[in-house]
């Protein structure tokens, strides 16, 4: 009987490591996949506002990232008023540049873009098996993808969000829903990707949203019984995995653009 107590305890332990290690490994997919590395990408970004009872609000913009050297600028097209702003992100610094008055000033990845519900980061790679640990990760069904739901926790300080909770496709290592909170507990943002496009290059295939929804949980307003908050609709065409030219990721281009 000792015997089969300790097979049992053996088999229990290598079950649980091996679905400890699975679940790593899906982590460490759905982290791969918001990341092209070995080429570049550019793409057409349309960015929708809505605020409960003030309307909305459109913004155009260019995105060009170079992953592999962590630099990305993004070129605001339109509106009109806006057109010619600009991010830029290298050595781990981000600068928003306005032709207003021809200056470039220090933002950050937690800074609201565009004072959206989206923040600079979220237009950049996401590391979410560098930067978190996973506290559990239970098998769930979302819509019609199976998921595994990831609550994870930050070992890292330099993070926009403490605690996340992160549904992954178990096929496919997509992220299809995310939950930002506190260090409380407290749900401060809710992301949404219901579809991805398949685009492929010479670089390979490449998994990017078609529109990603971020909602605002902690500002809206009241309609009846029902909590209306802010959130932000970010579509993404127009793609192309090619190399551009290096200057494209520095001031000068920025300034040169707004003059067009």
């Amino acid at each position: 009987m000792k015997k089969i107590a300790l097979l049992i305890g053996a088999l229990v332990a290598s079950s649980a490591l091996y679905a400890q290690n699975a679940n790593q490994a899906l982590l460490q997919k759905a982290e791969a996949n918001t990341a092209f590395y070995g080429t570049d990408f550019t793409g057409t970004y349309a960015v929708r506002q809505e605020k409960p009872g003030e309307g909305r609000n459109d913004i155009d913009a260019r995105m060009y990232r170079r992953d592999s050297d962590n630099k990305w600028t993004i070129l605001i097209t339109g509106p009109a008023k806006d057109r010619g702003k600009g991010y830029l992100q290298y050595d781990s610094n981000i600068w928003f540049f306005d032709p207003a008055d021809r200056r470039f000033t220090f933002s950050s990845a937690r800074d609201k873009f565009q004072n959206t519900n989206a923040n600079n980061s979220d237009f950049a790679p996401q590391h979410y098996a560098r930067d978190y640990s996973i506290v559990s990760a239970t098998d769930v069904q979302l819509g019609n993808f199976s998921c595994t739901l990831f609550d994870l926790k930050a070992k890292v300080d330099n993070v926009d969000y403490p605690q996340l909770k992160l549904w992954v496709s178990k096929d496919d290592g997509l992220v299809r829903k995310k939950e930002d909170y506190s260090l409380s507990g407290k749900k401060l943002r809710t992301t949404l990707i219901p579809s991805y496009q398949l685009v492929r290059s010479k670089s390979g295939e490449h998994r990017v949203p078609v529109n990603m929804i971020i909602m605002d949980n902690l500002r809206g307003k009241k309609s009846g019984n029902k909590m209306e908050y802010e959130r932000t609709l970010i579509s993404i065409s127009n793609i192309v995995f090619d190399k551009v030219d290096d200057s494209v990721y520095t001031k000068p281009y920025l300034e040169m653009m707004s003059a067009r």
